[in-house]
C-alpha cells in the first residue's frame, strides 16, 4: 500500500472516530480521531513531496544526458 493510500486511510479513520466520539460524548476518541486525520493529512503531503522530488530527480538526469549526450548505450 502507498504512503498516499496509508494517509487517506488515516484520514478517513480519524474522521470516523471523530463521529464516533462527536456521538457518544467521548472527547478522547474525539481528539484521537482528530490526530489520526492530521496524521493522514500529513502523510499525504509528504507522499506528494517525494513525488515531486523523484520527478525532479528524474528531470535532471534527464537534462543531463542531453547535454553530455546520449546515455541511450
Amino acid at each position: 500500500m502507498s504512503e498516499d493510500t496509508k494517509g487517506k486511510v488515516d484520514e478517513a479513520k480519524g474522521k470516523a472516530k471523530q463521529a464516533a466520539g462527536d456521538a457518544t460524548g467521548n472527547d478522547d476518541l474525539n481528539r484521537e480521531g482528530k490526530v489520526d486525520e492530521k496524521a493522514g493529512e500529513t502523510r499525504q503531503k509528504l507522499s506528494d513531496a517525494g513525488d515531486k522530488a523523484g520527478d525532479g530527480v528524474d528531470k535532471v538526469k534527464d537534462k543531463t544526458k542531453d547535454i553530455v549526450g546520449g546515455g541511450d548505450n
